[in-house]
């Protein structure tokens, strides 16, 4: 596994805070007082020609971090103001000493009502430090009508821990959040903010702990990770100077139907691009004769009953099956035949939504990695997409639990999940890629590492990071419209060997 920054639920960095205070003996206003430093030498440092300033703070904690940002700001000498949401009179122990010392700075402070919303003219940066991780169900409705304005704003924001509004566990908006440029998260990496719709909403995110070695063992288990592109070199296949096609493995791609050749093809391409030996495509005749014009290299065979298919399953390392296989009588039988004979496989794409109605024999494939978006995921679970959506860790822990193996859950912030390990999240890809055939490539990818060795874990989350790797090359070479399926492919040997350079 390719581990990175540990991720955390909202209950677990709290646990961290209070072992903090309780353990270590830091006092809590000194903790406050730092994450609200911190957030204000940041906003300096991001926007060096800001002079005027406006908070938004809420009545609890993550407001206090918001009234030392003021204070900081205006011992600065920048124009400051705080729009105080709520009664003050909740403001309570740190928090009530954080706003008596922006306060004894003669700073202004308004209250934000329906009657009294604050003018944002002339602000340069709004500070988001209305609601802090503790956020849970719905929000109040005077919160979403602030949230709102925020946003209406489009001015440049700084959001203290997490976006306002924003789940700190799952990435969801509950259902508004604030629309952050930058987010500075304190203590430990909150796992919400990588994921899912989060990435409307976060922006640039900057951990900072606070203290060194925040996170003491016993206190808090992480939930996850991000997965480091840093340690590729420590998991990518690597060739000796004897190295022949045959120790690379042979990948076959079970897919293809008629009308459906390109995802079946653009998944051989990509495991050829990284580094498979050998790379079969069992389809449909006329996709067979379509593979050989596009890419040479992929040896095509036509597909038209099992016993076509049961001898190229036998001959191959690691099957990837579902990129153009449709759901007719020929899919089923290909995937009733790549069930009965596999020992290693990749689902994909229609595989998906066919074993959604009948997983029966999918336990005879002892290797296993399902790679679906979350409208598959969806009909895998039983559930609706935007449940999928609401809880994206705990779809994956439940696709893992139900069905072995290891899950990839598409989407931004794609995670790899598989029972009693953490789930990882890649921290690459980008929306240039929301087009059809990146999750060919994907299950490409994938598929060529299973056949170089990799544990099927560990190929699971090279392919995601490998792949979103690709897409941002792609993006910052082509632009953020047009980014094609085959451009992510052609990256793949650059961006490969960058990783083995590293």
């Amino acid at each position: 596994m390719i581990e990175g920054t540990p991720l955390f639920s909202g209950a677990q960095v709290k646990a961290l805070d209070r072992h903090l205070i309780e353990v270590r003996g830091i006092p809590g206003l000194e903790l406050m007082n730092r994450a609200g430093e911190a957030a204000f030498q940041h906003l300096r440092k991001t926007w060096p020609k800001a002079k005027k300033l406006l908070v938004v703070c809420g009545t609890g904690n993550n407001g206090g971090d918001g009234w030392v940002v003021a204070r900081c700001a205006a011992e600065a000498e920048l124009t400051v103001s705080v729009a105080l949401v709520g009664d003050p009179s909740r403001i309570l122990g740190d928090a009530r000493r954080a706003m008596d010392a922006f306060l004894q700075t003669g700073g202004d402070l308004q209250s934000w009502s329906t009657e009294a919303t604050p003018t944002p003219e002339g602000v340069d940066v709004v500070i988001d430090a209305l609601l802090g991780i503790g956020v849970n169900g719905q929000l109040r409705p005077v919160h979403q009508t602030v949230l709102e304005h925020v946003n209406g704003w489009e001015l440049p924001v700084l959001s203290l821990d997490v976006p306002s509004g924003l789940s700190a566990d799952t990435g969801l908006p509950l259902p508004v959040a604030i629309k952050a440029s930058q987010t500075i998260t304190f203590i430990g990496a909150k796992r919400g903010l990588y994921t899912g719709q989060a990435g409307d909403h976060t922006g640039v995110i900057t951990l900072e702990p606070l203290v060194d070695n925040p996170i003491d063992e016993g206190v808090a288990l992480p939930d996850g990770y991000l997965m480091d592109a840093g340690k590729l070199t420590s998991v990518l296949p690597r060739r000796g100077v004897a190295h022949h096609k045959g120790r690379s493995g042979h990948v076959l791609v079970v897919g293809g139907n008629t009308g459906f050749a390109g995802a079946a093809i653009l998944a051989a391409r990509a495991a050829l691009r990284s580094g498979a030996g050998l790379v079969s495509l069992a389809s449909q005749p006329a996709t067979a004769n379509a593979a050989v014009t596009a890419q040479p290299e992929i040896m095509a065979k036509p597909v038209v009953q099992a016993s076509d298919l049961a001898a190229l399953i036998d001959a191959a390392s690691v099957v990837i099956v579902g990129p153009g296989l449709g759901q007719d009588a020929w899919a089923n039988m290909c995937l009733a035949t790549v069930l009965e004979r596999a020992k290693q496989a990749v689902f994909d794409a229609d595989a998906l939504n066919l074993l959604a109605l009948d997983s029966s024999g999918i336990e005879g494939v002892g290797q296993r990695v399902y790679t679906p978006h979350p409208g598959e995921a969806a009909r895998m679970l039983q559930q609706s997409t935007a449940a999928i959506g609401a809880d994206r860790f705990g779809a994956v822990e439940q696709l893992a639990s139900m069905w072995g193996g290891v899950v990839v859950l598409k989407g931004w912030g794609t995670l790899v999940g598989s029972t009693g390990a953490p789930i990882a999240v890649c921290p690459h890809g980008n929306s240039a890629m929301a087009v059809g055939g990146m999750g060919d490539v994907l299950a490409g990818v994938i598929g060529a590492f299973i056949a170089q060795g990799m544990s099927i874990r560990c190929a699971a989350e090279a392919g995601a990071v490998i792949h979103g790797l690709c897409g941002d090359r792609a993006r910052r070479e082509i632009g953020p419209l047009g980014v094609l399926p085959s451009d992510v492919t052609d990256r793949i040997p650059k961006v490969l060997a960058d990783g083995l350079e590293t």
